[in-house]
């Protein structure tokens, strides 16, 4: 009794013959010179004249022939998918995490699919935003996102100030040399805002996603596993299109 991982092994191979073979029969019937033939024979018009051989050409390809061996081809491809088709709708396998079931008798397609969608999905998550590791983050139910603390910072402002180098005499004037001061006007309170996740979250959900991965293969390994019943398809229906 075969398995339908067995089954899914050589049905790429006899996928890939079929189509060679039909391509070529294909191209066969495309050239007119294959499918003709001829035979003539010379008679001299009197028993004077020049004697001729026979010429013959023979018919190499004939369609007849083209289409039993075109359902010959098929009838296997066919055959060796129906026994899959009808295996799949028959292997299934529980998707288990940690012990516990998380999905019940999946069908081996859908584990297929949720496979190639995982691929997907490990992709996505491990692109997430991540918070700056340099500051301190903490969850703002108010804003529901990420905040840091508040962060003083003083505004200020350069104001002119007078510097008497000179005092003023009868004969001079005063020497005032004009010079600029920052001054404190105010203070900044600055909070930031984020709407990317902490590392450790991430960290979880790419953690989780391969745990999933690695169960749905091994049960999609579960369910390719499972004893096919070889169908015979093809003949029946080669026998209704050519017969």
């Amino acid at each position: 009794m075969a398995r339908l991982n067995q089954i899914i092994a050589v049905e790429k191979g006899i996928k890939s013959r079929s189509f060679q073979e039909l391509t070529e029969a294909h191209h066969a019937l495309l050239k007119p010179t294959l499918l003709s033939g001829i035979a003539r024979t010379y008679r001299p018009k009197d028993e004077e004249g020049e004697q001729l051989p026979p010429e013959a050409t023979k018919v190499q390809v004939k369609a007849e022939e083209i289409i039993r061996q075109t359902a010959e081809v098929l009838t296997k491809l066919f055959d060796v998918t129906a026994t899959k088709d009808w295996a799949n709708c028959q292997a299934k396998a529980d998707v288990v995490v940690d012990g516990q079931v998380l999905l019940s008798q999946v069908p081996a397609t859908y584990l297929l699919f949720l496979e190639k969608q995982l691929v997907d999905l490990h992709t996505f998550v491990r692109k997430l935003p991540t918070l700056d590791a340099s500051e301190t983050w903490n969850f703002d139910q108010s804003a529901d996102c990420w905040a840091t603390e508040p962060v003083q910072t003083t505004k200020t402002k350069k104001i002119p100030r007078n510097h008497v180098k000179a005092e003023a005499t009868e004969k001079h004037p005063a020497q005032v040399e004009v010079y600029y001061e920052d001054v404190t006007v105010g203070y900044w309170r600055t909070v930031k805002f984020s709407g990317a996740l902490p590392a450790k979250r991430i960290n979880q959900l790419v953690e989780r996603v391969e745990k999933l991965q690695q169960a749905v293969k091994f049960a999609r390994e579960e369910a390719n596993n499972a004893e096919v019943v070889e169908q015979k398809t093809g003949e029946k229906v080669f026998q209704f299109l050519f017969g």
